[in-house]
């Protein structure tokens, strides 16, 4: 699927249409249950309105780069974040750390925890199944699955039973449904799907950390994106993150 079919099959996820004094906002697909709660809050403590399309983050930046009519940009990469701003598809100045994850192991239904190390045999738990992982070369969860199964010595043996999908809460459905035993997807993600269980969680030092940098789009004249950016991090939006398990940067 090519990264403009893909943005448009998110485009169907978005609930209302965008009117002229609407936020738009394009975010990694990790954040949709927690963002929405945070829009809806903002929705009602303003009356203003967030409309927002999740996608992969190399998706959307790809789009925004590509004149894309965003407002605010939420990314699950620093590395993508840091290509909108080197294209000057950033506005200066607006650009924060907003969030931090944790990568784990998910097995579908009901599983024993495991140790994840260099001893994790993950050809014998997937048994001929796939181990079901984001896009390993673009979307930041597949990026960081591959780092942590490569720094612990895994990823030769296991790289042929990967399938890739756009984005990581398509890699979690795998799962949840069945399709794949395994997958590799950000705590949060595990949170919100009953049909899964984390069974280990990945070692902090064995990939980049886990961040989600904001920021308002070079290209953006709405005069709420400030505000919205800056609720982001307010009292109130951070009860919510942390609610569906997300953490803020130190």
């Amino acid at each position: 699927m090519t990264h403009e079919l893909a943005l448009a099959a998110c485009l169907a996820m978005t609930a209302a249409p965008v009117l002229a004094d609407d936020i738009t906002v394009f975010a990694a697909a990790s954040l949709i249950d927690a963002l929405d709660g945070v829009a809806a809050a903002w929705t009602q403590e303003t009356g203003n309105t967030a409309v927002v399309t999740y996608a992969g983050s190399s998706a959307l930046a790809r789009q925004i780069q590509q004149g894309a009519p965003a407002d605010i940009f939420i990314s699950a990469s620093v590395d993508w974040m840091d290509a909108v701003d080197s294209s000057g598809d950033m506005r200066q100045g607006t650009r924060r750390d907003l969030l931090t994850n944790t990568l784990v192991l998910i097995a579908h239904g009901d599983a024993q925890p495991v140790a994840i190390d260099a001893t994790l045999d993950l050809t014998a738990m997937l048994d001929g199944g796939r181990l079901s992982m984001a896009m390993v070369d673009s979307v930041p969860a597949g990026i960081y699955g591959k780092a942590a199964l490569t720094h612990l010595g895994l990823w030769d043996t296991v790289a042929p039973m990967v399938a890739q999908s756009d984005n990581v809460r398509s890699a979690l459905t795998f799962v949840a449904r069945g399709e794949a035993p395994l997958g590799i997807v950000y705590a949060t993600d595990a949170a919100a799907q009953n049909d899964v269980t984390i069974v280990g969680r990945f070692p902090a030092d064995s990939h980049d950390p886990i961040l989600y940098p904001a920021a308002i789009t070079a290209q953006s004249d709405n005069d709420q994106a400030q505000a919205f950016l800056d609720y982001l991090s307010s009292d109130a939006a951070r009860a919510i993150w942390t609610r569906f398990g997300f953490a803020m940067p130190e």
